[in-house]
């Protein structure tokens, strides 16, 4: 994945929409991740499916099924 700063994305539109066509490309602001450029193709292949992209993205706390297994911790004083 390709990751440009949004000075780099201004600067040269045409060279972040080319590296779209091999993967997306995240542009970041004040050095953190704030946009994802994708080729049409790749948004449509996620999309795909039924379900849209924003359901796909989001999830309920009943999404997801954990069982912790309980952990027993010795604590030793290092001064004994």
């Amino acid at each position: 994945m390709t990751t440009i700063s949004a000075r780099e994305f201004n600067r040269d539109v045409s060279a972040a929409k080319r590296e779209a066509n091999h993967g997306p490309v995240v542009i970041t602001d004040r050095g953190e991740p704030a946009y994802v450029l994708l080729s049409i193709d790749e948004y449509r292949r996620l999309g795909a499916g039924g379900a849209s992209l924003v359901d796909r993205l989001s999830m309920d706390d009943h999404d997801i099924d954990i069982d912790f297994e309980p952990v027993g911790i010795e604590l030793r004083d290092p001064e004994l």
